[in-house]
């Protein structure tokens, strides 16, 4: 399928997601999709610098708060609408993921992972002692309760998560089946013979950590106008951490499908536990999905379904071996 098409396939997916919400009226509902939703974009963006490139990133409520408090900030300023900030937030996130990554991106392993959980030290210290924002206290977001042809602003803000979440899974697609990702591909499977074989390694990872750093930052600027009320606990929550680590693996890394899959199967269970349990349970759920997969699937669902598939290939083949030996012996 060309991009063009898969671009009018997820186009016509959000339409139809978009015009489901309009006739929930359960603001809770409409509030566990918009969770997927955002996971899909941040589970998709990290898949961009761990899946592709293979460098892993534990730096993404980082870009997410500073994708919440950029937007809550702007708004109090200037009232800028909700698309605007999301834009502005994917620049400045795309901005500073640009910077920490040539600062950073030569470090490898452990070493980058580090670095990036230092960066989101950093940015809650930073946060939590600005008074503009309230710090520690947090800041509230007063939004109108209504939108034209919307109705209720929070579907309308779940429309702009699912454009958000559409166009990430159309970049990351487009990303894989292009010399770019080609080119991420040779760097995860071996760094030293890609740079020797001419692919410019630097170049290549820093536009993937800038584009991983935007869709995060976007992905956190409507979500002061969804919660109201933002502080810098909730914001730097593991949860955001764990869970845009673990979706792509579960799914399976070095696919765009691989963290829509993790994210829709881990949000949903996330959100039923919750419901049915506590919340309390959410990552003992999600740690004890990673170690299974980690450890009994490592290419996660969509590599367990393409093992399935060649087992399946390799058994149709000898049953049609076996039933051409059976007709010639017959046929003696």
């Amino acid at each position: 399928m060309s991009n063009v098409r898969f671009a009018m396939l997820a186009t016509l997916v959000g339409v139809a997601l978009v015009g489901g919400s309009l006739f929930i009226n359960n603001d809770y509902y409409i509030f566990v999709a918009y969770l997927v939703m955002q996971y899909v974009v941040l589970a998709t963006a990290w898949n961009i610098l761990g899946g592709y490139v293979g460098y892993v990133n534990f730096g993404t409520t980082a870009f997410l708060a500073i994708g919440i408090y950029s937007s809550a900030a702007l708004y109090k300023w200037l009232e800028i609408p909700v698309p605007i900030l999301m834009v502005v937030a994917g620049l400045i996130c795309g901005g500073i993921g640009l910077a920490v990554g040539y600062l950073t991106i030569r470090l490898r392993g452990v070493y980058f992972t580090i670095a990036t959980l230092a960066l989101a030290v950093v940015v809650q210290t930073f946060i939590t002692n600005w008074d503009y924002v309230g710090g520690s206290r947090g800041t509230y977001i007063i939004r109108p309760d209504e939108i034209v042809f919307f109705g209720s602003y929070v579907k309308y803000l779940f429309f702009l998560i699912v454009v958000l979440a559409m166009a990430s899974i159309v970049v990351a697609r487009g990303i894989e089946k292009s010399t770019f990702g080609f080119g991420l591909a040779a760097i995860r499977d071996d760094e030293g013979a890609a740079a020797a074989s001419g692919v410019p390694t630097l170049k290549l990872k820093l536009i993937a950590a800038a584009l991983s750093g935007a869709l995060m930052g976007m992905a956190g600027a409507p979500l002061p106008f969804y919660l109201t009320y933002v502080e810098p606990t909730s914001s730097f929550s593991l949860a955001y951490t764990v869970n845009s680590v673990a979706m792509p693996l579960i799914g399976g890394t070095g696919s765009w499908i691989g963290p829509v899959i993790g994210a829709v199967l881990l949000g949903s269970v996330q959100q039923a536990m919750t419901v049915l349990i506590s919340s309390s349970v959410n990552l003992l759920i999600v740690g004890a999905l990673l170690v299974f997969f980690v450890v009994a699937a490592p290419q996660g669902i969509l590599g367990m379904i393409q093992a399935a598939r060649a087992r399946l290939k390799i058994m149709g083949l000898s049953l049609m071996d076996a039933a051409l030996v059976s007709q010639k012996r017959s046929g003696k």
